[in-house]
């Protein structure tokens, strides 16, 4: 039996967003200025329009997509929920396994969900230009897109680790226009600084960011674009979940437990937050709702990191936010899951999980990419590394269900395809990718430098 599509109609995209920080037990920690008072909305605008940052410190529960990005969503969305028949048969389990399928956008991934409107926030406010950082390359290419899409010049600081391996996806936002560097580059105080002392830094995502933020900072044409961890960039992935929910209403079902990625967190909000919605709202449907966030075991920042207040860069440029972190200058191993190589997690995604009202559990990269090679050959699509972890893990759970006989219904956030990815499968096919251990160590010499706010 093949797998089947559960699709919507272009009209069926969703008109607001879902904004959790409205159903939360307690409202969002303030993110904090350096000198430990509240940051204010006004200590943003160097680097945010005044439409995001309304976003970012927002409560409102629905907030309305504007009809111009609904008209560029219509390039892709709404995505497929996909009922995957043949990996439940391969895996000889009652249970019911969905994946909300991101890989149809034109990048990829799900990262243009929120690169489209932040572009259209900035070129609102008159912003000529935008800085922003990428791991693995998905929301450099998504903010490259969408920059071009609104008249926007983009310059993106790629983590070097990712810069050499992922070739690419460096072309894929050259193509699209924008300007790509290797972080840590000679561009920026930041990146100067860095590369004096560890000239062959492998570089890092709060690296990025920092050297991101600085030009943003120094330009009044400029503002800064990140693609994870912040309020509305949750806020605005929302939207698969919100799709996923009327995808299930069609057919009658609702998940049992709901697994995504999570590096800084926007996928796994994307997808979970809606449904944990639903179960803040008394759904009877949701009162057991499993929302689970996976996370490597080279860069645990949900089950090993320090809930308290952080930088989200490596130079403290941005307000510090409390979360789940393992230190603002933690230096990650180079897994292929680039985009999951991030020292902290959203404090949403934190706030939930420090309640008790998500799981994490992390994962080893070759177990990970076991899992997206098994998916691959079963329903065709080839995940991207981010992806392969929540694969994993939806597996497991799929295989407990064998051995209890529950018919559970599974869903998982297939961010994006790893069309672009193939020189980390060719690694893991020649035997040469390898699991990294979680450097308790090098953690421990980096939470020794948080600020002392928490």
């Amino acid at each position: 039996m093949e797998s089947t599509r559960i699709l919507l109609e272009a009209h069926e995209i969703p008109t607001h967003w879902y904004n959790i920080a409205a159903d939360l037990p307690s409202p969002p920690a303030p993110p904090l200025a350096s000198d430990g008072t509240p940051a204010k909305p006004e200590q943003l605008a160097a680097i945010f329009p005044p439409a995001i940052i309304e976003q970012e410190m927002s409560a409102e529960r629905w907030i309305e997509i504007p009809h111009e990005v609904r008209e560029i969503f219509r390039l892709w969305r709404p995505a497929p929920l996909v009922h995957a028949v043949r990996l439940e048969e391969a895996l000889g389990t009652p249970a019911k396994i969905f994946f909300k399928y991101e890989g149809v956008s034109p990048t990829g991934s799900h990262k243009p969900n929120s690169a489209v409107p932040q572009a259209y926030y900035n070129r609102e406010a008159g912003i000529k230009r935008l800085t922003t950082e990428t791991g693995a390359g998905q929301w450099g290419s998504s903010i490259a897109l969408a920059g071009q899409m609104f008249g926007l010049e983009v310059r993106i600081y790629m983590v070097k680790v990712s810069y050499e391996q992922k070739p690419y996806r460096r072309m894929m936002m050259q193509t699209w226009g924008a300007e790509v560097f290797a972080s840590p580059s000679d561009l920026t105080e930041c990146g100067r600084r860095i590369l004096a002392e560890t000239p062959d830094m492998p570089g890092s995502l709060g690296i990025a960011i920092s050297e991101a933020v600085e030009e943003a900072a120094g330009r009044a044409d400029t503002n800064y674009s990140l693609g994870s961890v912040l309020n509305h960039v949750i806020l605005h992935q929302s939207i698969i979940g919100l799709e996923a929910k009327k995808q299930f209403d069609k057919i009658g079902l609702y998940p049992d437990m709901v697994i995504a990625p999570c590096g800084g967190g926007s996928s796994f909000g994307g997808i979970a937050f809606p449904f944990l919605g639903d179960k803040a709202a008394g759904d009877k449907r949701a009162a057991n709702l499993r929302a689970i966030a996976v996370e490597p075991t080279s860069c645990p920042s949900l089950t090993k990191g320090r809930y308290t207040y952080d930088f989200g860069d490596a130079s403290g440029f941005t307000p510090m936010m409390k979360m789940y972190t393992l230190g603002h200058d933690f230096v990650p191993a180079g897994i292929h899951a680039g985009g999951l190589r991030y020292h902290g997690a959203s404090q949403l995604v934190s706030q939930l999980y420090q309640a008790g009202l998500i799981e994490a559990v992390a994962v080893p990269q070759l177990a990970t990419f076991d899992a997206g090679v098994q998916f691959a050959r079963l329903e065709g699509i080839i995940p991207a590394p981010e992806s392969c972890h929540a694969i994993r893990v939806a597996i497991d759970e799929a295989l407990k269900c064998k051995q209890t006989g529950e018919e559970k219904v599974i869903l998982f956030n297939l961010t994006g395809h790893g069309h672009f990815d193939m020189s980390s499968f060719e690694r893991y096919f020649s035997g040469q990718l390898e699991d990294y251990v979680y450097p308790a160590d090098e953690v421990e010499k980096s939470l020794a430098k948080l600020p002392r706010f928490g």
